[in-house]
């Protein structure tokens, strides 16, 4: 890759992340006033039904106290619940409370709303090749282990 290609792309992702709101840490690009990372901790949880913490670091890719306080303050907001893990003295299970699903599902609704304003924006011949550059650059973006 050249330079000059390389700094499009530096250049086009940055201008991206301004102009869909990914850089604002307390405030969704969906518009939820909610750190991006509860958010991505709820779609995890929701997508699981209960789920380790340690987990959800992982693919959170985030330290493990730095997810046990955002779970913290996702259950101060009464969203989820903790459980031990069965035959796991130290271990801890999340769990969404019906106010966390009702929250999950609001924000999941306006997720989708607003990436198909989004898409709708591209032209149509076009947003098959978006999508799919986006799927290359998340796998792209895996670090080796």
């Amino acid at each position: 890759m050249t330079s000059g290609e390389t700094d499009a792309a530096q250049e086009a992702l940055m201008r991206f992340v301004r102009n869909f709101g990914l850089h604002q840490p307390d405030r969704t690009p969906c518009g939820q006033s909610l750190p991006v990372s509860e958010a991505h901790a709820m779609v995890e949880i929701a997508r699981e039904g209960r789920i380790r913490q340690v987990e959800l670091a992982r693919r959170l890719r985030l330290e493990k106290s730095t997810v046990s306080r955002l779970v913290t303050n996702l259950a101060g907001r009464g969203w989820v619940h903790r459980e031990a893990a069965d035959g796991d003295g130290r271990g801890v299970l999340l769990v969404l409370t019906a106010a966390g699903a009702t929250a999950a599902a609001r924000q999941a609704d306006s997720r989708r709303d607003r990436l198909a304003s989004l898409l709708d924006r591209v032209p149509e011949d076009q947003r098959a090749a978006v999508v799919r550059a986006l799927q290359i650059l998340a796998e792209a973006a895996v670090e080796p282990s």
